[in-house]
């Protein structure tokens, strides 16, 4: 087995808002990704005391521990469970009600010797590679089908859109939103790599069009995670000295990048 795990914050100045991890247990009869990517809110616009980080650090750790320690239980009763946990380390000092709480798109995946279960939440994206070289991208996509108009305004997207019926749906502080989630499973024989990946990676396919989702992985397979994570931001400083005339509608030129990558 092969890993490989990169997460750089957009730039020196911020922390970095992701989390990723890659738990092998010692059994070595599996193991398990869990990756987030923390929602930047407004400034001064969370109603909580917490940072994105402290969040997505008590998140990302109890799934971390919840995926391996409890096998049987199903991805997504796990992920109800962690944020049912981080919410009560929190509920009483801060407002979990904000629609700006601090949150996370999720991607989970655990595999045994016979299968390789999975988790999307949100736009972060999970890329599966069969034996026979085709790439399959498993997303939860109900953010990009969302009208261009609808996004136009903070105010309109929390207000109509997050964590909505008609909208879509991050890990915040609702454990029912679990259920919200794009979940599979796949016999471990059908799966000879696996690359999940946040939406600051994921640019080099949707924003900037360098490739399909079987070259982007081709590249983290090959010239390795960083490798990824350096073409985009070489993409995003070309794009930010043209004044970004030619990617429109990108809130940030830089955003926090992760990859973690498995072959089995």
């Amino acid at each position: 087995m092969r890993t490989d795990l990169v997460s750089e914050p957009s730039t020196s100045q911020h922390p970095n808002e992701d989390f990723a991890s890659v738990a092998l247990p010692a059994s070595g009869q599996g193991g398990a990704v869990v990756l987030l990517d923390g929602v930047t809110p407004p400034r001064d616009a969370t109603g909580c005391r917490h940072s994105v980080p402290w969040f997505t650090a008590r998140l990302g750790g109890a799934l971390t521990e919840l995926t391996v320690s409890l096998p049987d239980v199903p991805l997504a009763d796990a992920l109800s469970r962690a944020i049912a946990s981080t919410a009560e380390a929190h509920a009483s000092t801060c407002d979990l009600s904000h629609p700006r709480t601090p949150q996370a798109t999720v991607v989970l995946v655990r595999w045994s010797p016979a299968s390789v279960e999975y988790l999307v939440l949100s736009d972060s994206a999970l890329l599966v590679e069969a034996p026979d070289g085709t790439v399959t991208a498993l997303l939860d996509d109900r953010l990009a089908r969302l009208p261009r108009a609808s996004l136009a305004t903070d105010a309109a997207v929390d207000r109509d859109l997050r964590n909505k019926e008609g909208g879509f749906f991050t890990a915040a502080a609702d454990p029912s939103v679990a259920s919200r989630a794009v979940t599979g499973t796949l016999p471990r024989g059908d799966v000879r790599a696996l690359a999940a990946l946040t939406d600051g990676a994921t640019r080099w396919v949707e924003k900037f069009r360098e490739g399909d989702w079987a070259d982007c992985l081709r590249v983290v397979r090959k010239e390795g995670a960083q490798a990824l994570v350096d073409r985009v931001r070489q993409l995003e400083r070309a794009d930010d000295r043209s004044g970004g005339r030619v990617f429109l509608g990108r809130s940030k030129t830089h955003d926090d990048a992760t990859v973690a990558y498995v072959e089995l």
